[in-house]
């Protein structure tokens, strides 16, 4: 089973704004540029990367690859694919962070209406109030 990371889809104000990101050249692998390769990469290869919008999951791309760019920095080569996700609250962070496939959201089948996401912290009220 692949590893799968999350990461905040920094600059991204919306599902949509992240959604255009991937039409822009979207035959091309997306490059997203992180400062250390994670030490785990080798079983990243073929599990994704989970953006979190909003306090929540809410989409996936598959890992590709890392590659090492000529600054010493590494590229995290995604498939240009955006999955949308079942939302599942996720608490922000710097960077990003492993997340286990027993742990990752269910992707959203074809043709089911999930509706506009609720903010993370919205969801996480709601949850706790047992009406979600």
């Amino acid at each position: 089973m692949p590893l799968n990371m999350t990461k905040i889809a920094f600059g991204a104000k919306s599902y949509d704004d992240l959604a255009g990101w991937y039409r822009e050249g979207a035959t091309e692998p997306k490059q997203l540029t992180t400062k250390y390769r994670p030490k785990r990469h080798e079983e990243m290869i073929g599990g994704s990367l989970y953006w979190i919008l909003n306090h929540s999951l809410v989409a996936r791309s598959e890992i590709l690859s890392f590659t090492e760019t000529p600054e010493g920095r590494w590229y995290i080569n995604l498939k240009p694919v955006l999955v949308r996700v079942h939302q599942q609250r996720k608490r922000a962070h710097q960077g990003w962070r492993y997340l286990a496939e027993d742990k990752a959201p269910l992707d959203v089948a074809e043709g089911d209406d999930i509706g506009d996401a609720l903010p993370g912290k919205l969801a996480g009220k709601l949850e706790r109030l047992g009406l979600i």
